[in-house]
């Protein structure tokens, strides 16, 4: 289930690599920096749109990491451009590819620690489903809304992309 699901948030940051070339496109029509996408927001005390590309990639990235025991890359939250995010956005797919099944063994009963839980812990499965998932989803739903809100052509074929059809 753990390495299922974080195979689907690399697919998913792909998604949102490719959301951000169509930004970069959009302002590009538009004749306006695309640069600017990074402060939007949606409302005024909602992180802006360059927080919610680092916060989706930290969550893929530093939630394998605790429930794996492997170290995660740093970034250190100073992307300025839209090149940039999409370089943190490829690290972190490029982090993810090196996780196999293996890794998550023993992955739900883990003790998971944060700096921000003031020393309470939580168990690997209960992170999972409690925090990792709905944290990913959130930022990574903020993102494309953002970008349809400022006009970005995005549709639900953007958000989901390719999908494992086959034939009965």
């Amino acid at each position: 289930m753990y390495f299922e699901t974080f195979s689907q948030m690399k697919k998913q940051l792909g998604q949102l690599g490719k959301w951000l070339e169509t930004a970069a496109a959009h302002a590009k029509a538009k004749s306006f920096d695309p640069n600017l996408y990074l402060g939007f927001r949606l409302a005024p005390d909602q992180l802006p749109f360059v927080k919610q590309v680092q916060i989706a990639c930290d969550a893929a990235k530093l939630g394998a990491s605790r429930l794996t025991g492997k170290a995660a890359p740093s970034h250190a939250d100073t992307e300025q451009t839209l090149e940039e995010l999409g370089a943190r956005v490829r690290s972190t797919i490029e982090y993810l590819d090196t996780l196999t099944a293996k890794d998550f063994e023993g992955a739900a009963t883990r003790v998971i620690t944060n700096p921000r839980w003031e020393g309470k812990v939580m168990s690997g499965a209960d992170n999972f489903l409690e925090h990792i998932i709905p944290n990913f989803y959130f930022h990574l739903t903020h993102t494309y809304a953002l970008l349809r809100h400022n006009g970005v052509n995005l549709g639900k074929a953007d958000y989901l992309g390719t999908l494992s059809l086959r034939a009965p």
